[in-house]
């Protein structure tokens, strides 16, 4: 079943043209991930498809009986509404019956009558009719994992990250046939991602994103579709089947290329010679030369950011923490922490929302005085802090004048220099569009402009604070490999788990109540070794559970007494308990195996995970059977 079909789609903005003749169809549960690069108008096409925006040219069809679900990338809710009116605002028969049972109950907790009391009968019979339990508790998993708890505060009161995550819940609760989302795991923490990866793969929606999370391309959808010079080019397959394809019709191109460049030069020989009486094969030949021109004038491949950027010499001290604490009220965020940044040093921060991570960094700069302790930082240390969410571009200037206002040059590697004007062509904005203003560029755009100002200060020290937001993934590879060889000490905070395991060598882990963990390794080593303790602790649980049922077992043989007697029901589900036990155990031999043979570490991950989930619900399940067999 054909949910979307374009073809021929065009967009212009102002007099820049965003996209033209991009052809795109989406079909009932195809996962589909949209690349492209900052400012070619990824958010536009995807606003057309989702029937927001109008495209200037080409076909749409969009099928009449699904239901889109659109999650932007810039939220916009209702200001004045609440969370539970934001989240609710469809037009889903089963969430609207689901709305009205919630506000009844919450009228019969304030104020209770037979009235209301009637009517929440009549509204749970109704939703065992349509089934709408099931759905209600998918709901409340949604809203508990994305941490949305008040549901009568305003969407005014809220942070940016709340509106996206409260946006996201919205469409899931809703459960379109397709969904269409702009990067949905910005403002998630990492916990947050992997959960969504889950739930996303368990929908039967169809789904198009645009992303910048390599893992959660990878995890999610299994096609590309890459938007490159105006034209779009479709992968079967999973990020790295992409990479390695583009590779080689970029080799194709260039071999054509070649071939062109010569026959150009041949046929450029033949002009010049031509007197200028023509004949009707010389003028054939002459319109074909200007064909053969322009294909051998064609770039290939995308343009590439060079950051060989020279750094501030750093000295022996650099930052120190001395027995830090910080809290606010009851709330710890740090406590007695004490470390000290050695030369060159890569740290990544992870963490749930709301542990501290911004906080550190904000007492790294001064912006937060600890509650006790001491922070240090050495006399040569040039701190570059890249902040998450930074409003100071000035969007009534243009972009050239945005650039000199840090400075007229930039000193390179080996004494050389670099103008305002060139630094910026070789952060991917041409010279035709240094005179734009700042508010005509893209989200991505303005983060990237706002990096290329932070780099001019020719930092030793780079805090980045969730650097991957809304750029694009050609910037990000790049950006990548000049952190690899920045010298100077890098502290990131980022939910982009390929961005982390790529850079850092060791993480402080924000575990709450004060607790920062240092973990030597990177983000997927630490998620094997969390994933490996807590199996180890459920088998030691497992272990304990089944001493007890033993122990139970011989007691109730050798002591046996007045008891009461299991219920009808009771007597069923321990009946049934044995056999799921034994379901459990044959399920854990059989990961354990799978384990012990090694594998991808996605893989190895996913057991792991699994393994753990497997170990707990047969511990609950264990020491319920014990519960009942003292009355069996």
């Amino acid at each position: 079943m054909n949910y979307i079909f374009a073809e021929g789609l065009s967009k212009m903005y102002a007099e820049k043209q965003l996209f033209e003749n991009i052809d795109i169809s989406i079909n009932k549960a195809q996962r589909v991930a949209l690349i492209a690069r900052n400012g070619t108008g990824k958010t536009t096409l995807l606003r057309c498809i989702a029937g927001i925006d109008v495209p200037d040219a080409g076909r749409l069809e969009i099928h009449p009986h699904i239901s889109i679900g659109y999650l932007e990338q810039l939220t916009d809710l209702p200001e004045n509404a609440t969370v539970n009116e934001a989240i609710f605002q469809t037009e889903n028969p089963i969430l609207q019956l689901i709305k009205q049972y919630e506000e009844c109950v919450m009228l019969q907790e304030v104020r209770p009558s037979a009235e209301h009391a009637q009517k929440l009968q009549d509204l749970m019979q109704e939703m065992e009719q349509k089934g709408a339990w099931d759905y209600e508790v998918k709901m409340k998993e949604i809203l508990s994992k994305l941490k949305i708890t008040n549901m009568q505060q305003t969407v005014a009161t809220l942070s940016g990250g709340q509106k996206k995550r409260i946006a996201l819940a919205a469409i899931l609760v809703q459960q379109p046939d397709l969904m269409i989302l702009d990067e949905p795991t910005n403002h998630l923490d990492i916990e947050m991602i992997e959960w969504l990866e889950g739930y996303l793969n368990k929908s039967k929606s169809a789904i198009l994103l645009v992303s910048h999370d390599r893992y959660f391309i990878d995890a999610i959808t299994n096609e590309i579709i890459e938007i490159e010079k105006g034209n779009s080019y479709k992968y079967k397959g999973n990020y790295a089947y992409y990479l390695e394809k583009k590779a080689e019709r970029h080799q194709n191109m260039r071999a054509n290329l070649e071939n062109a460049q010569r026959l150009y030069k041949r046929e450029l020989d033949w002009m010049r010679r031509q007197p200028k009486a023509r004949t009707t094969k010389a003028k054939s030949r002459i319109d074909s030369f200007f064909d053969v021109k322009k294909k051998a004038h064609q770039k290939v491949g995308e343009e590439s950011v060079q950051l060989n950027i020279k750094t501030e010499r750093i000295g022996s001290k650099i930052l120190e923490f001395h027995y830090v604490n910080k809290s606010f009220g009851d709330l710890k965020i740090m406590e007695d922490f004490f470390y000290k940044f050695r030369r060159f040093e890569r740290v990544g921060i992870v963490g749930e929302n709301g542990t501290g991570k911004t906080t550190f960094l904000k007492m790294i700069m001064g912006e937060e005085k600890p509650t006790s302790g001491k922070i240090v930082i050495g006399e040569t240390v040039k701190i570059g802090y890249y902040r998450q969410e930074d409003n100071s571009l000035n969007e009534s200037k243009r972009i050239i004048e945005t650039v000199r206002d840090v400075a007229e040059f930039i000193q390179l590697e080996k004494g050389q220099k670099l103008t305002a004007a060139a630094l910026l062509e070789r952060f991917l904005f041409p010279r035709s569009r240094h005179y734009d203003y700042v508010s005509v560029l893209s989200g991505g755009e303005k983060r990237r402009l706002h990096l290329l100002t932070i780099l001019m200060q020719n930092p030793n020290f780079l805090i980045l604070d969730e650097p991957t937001n809304d750029l694009d993934l050609m910037t990000l590879n790049v950006l990548e490999d000049f952190l690899l060889e920045f010298p100077g000490c890098l502290l990131i905070v980022t939910h982009d788990r390929y961005f982390m395991d790529k850079l850092v060598e060791h993480l402080f882990v924000f575990e709450g109540q004060g607790r920062v963990r240092d973990f030597p390794g990177n983000y997927t080593q630490y998620r094997l070794a969390v994933a490996k303790e807590k199996r180890e602790k459920a088998e030691e649980k497992a272990k304990k559970a089944e001493n007890t049922v033993a122990e139970k077992k011989e007691k109730t043989w050798k002591q046996p007494q007045e008891k009461r007697k299991l219920s009808y029901k009771e007597k069923r589900e321990f009946e049934g308990l044995e056999s799921e036990i034994e379901q459990l155990e044959i399920q854990k031999a059989e990961l354990e195996n799978k384990l012990g043979g090694g594998g991808e570490t996605q893989q190895i991950m996913e057991w792991s995970n699994e393994l753990s989930n497997v170990l707990v619900e047969l511990e609950s399940k264990t020491d319920r059977w014990i519960e009942l067999s003292d009355y069996a």
